[in-house]
């Protein structure tokens, strides 16, 4: 019986590598657990402080761990073994998944691919939204250039846009990438006089307009014009097909796995089903 208690008490031991700083029961926080966490610049009030609070909080959960291991019914306890085991096994398979995915899954989509989806799922890309693509300029106030500015910027043909490039500085705000869709609330953020009331008087297709305030005069060139419920362009739903074939492209690739991984095991013996007893 002697040896029996010595063993028992052996094995409860701390690690005599290991410089331990707290106890509950039989179970140590060592010092090597902690250090990783306390960065290079922390002060010696702030690490000690630090320290304590982690103590307590690392001693609190086991205490109250054990308190309800000990408390709570067995029906309890072997539904949340359960749990926790069932969501061990999900973790595990989950970050399995997704290393083999990452090994093995496609991740191009061609822009082939995108117009081909877009073109067969075009009406369930309704927009919610009023998109612009327009070219504009913000100006200070007393600008000695803006009719030549107004000009090049209504004309925008090379030339013109090499002048408006050259003179860019003297602008305090410039967007001449007239191909990108922006939605209409972006366009009236940046252009205080345009608001939701009066953007329908302004936010036409090849229409242009000059708008002032206090801060600048705002000189725009409108390309395009998509409203509400109008097809989605594809350029401004491309990021967002992309996820989609993205994701069906995952699920597929992981049921293949699935399958697989059943038909290898199967086939090695070591998975099997066993027919039921119909007597």
């Amino acid at each position: 019986m002697l040896v029996g208690l010595c063993s028992c008490s052996k094995f409860f031991e701390k690690p005599a590598d290991q410089e331990p700083i707290a106890r509950v029961g039989d179970e140590y926080l060592y010092k090597s657990e902690i250090e990783p966490l306390l960065g290079k610049t922390i002060s010696k009030e702030d690490s000690a402080s630090f320290v304590t609070n982690y103590i307590n909080n690392w001693a609190s959960k086991k205490l109250l761990l054990g308190k309800a291991q000990i408390n709570l019914s067995e029906e309890k306890l072997a539904e949340f073994n359960s749990l926790v085991s069932n969501y061990r096994n999900d973790l595990y398979t989950r970050a399995y998944k997704e290393a083999l995915v990452a090994q093995g899954s496609d991740s191009l989509v061609t822009p082939q691919q995108l117009e081909d989806f877009y073109n067969t799922e075009k009406n369930n890309f309704r927009l919610k939204e009023k998109l612009v693509q327009l070219r504009f300029v913000q100006l200070p106030n007393g600008f000695l250039n803006r009719l030549e500015v107004i000009k090049k910027l209504k004309s925008f043909n090379e030339a013109d846009v090499e002048y408006l490039d050259s003179i860019g500085v003297q602008f305090k705000k410039l967007n001449f990438n007239d191909s990108i869709w922006i939605t209409a609330d972006q366009v009236i953020a940046e252009i205080p006089p345009l608001t939701t009331k009066n953007e329908k008087e302004y936010l036409k297709k090849s229409q242009f307009f000059e708008l002032k305030d206090a801060k600048g005069v705002y000189l725009a060139k409108v390309n395009n014009v998509r409203k509400v419920n109008d097809v989605a362009p594809l350029s401004y739903i491309a990021p967002t097909i992309t996820q989609v074939l993205l994701s069906r492209r995952r699920l597929d690739y992981i049921r293949k796995l699935e399958t697989e991984i059943i038909d290898e095991a199967v086939k090695d013996k070591e998975f099997e089903v066993y027919a039921k007893d119909d007597k």
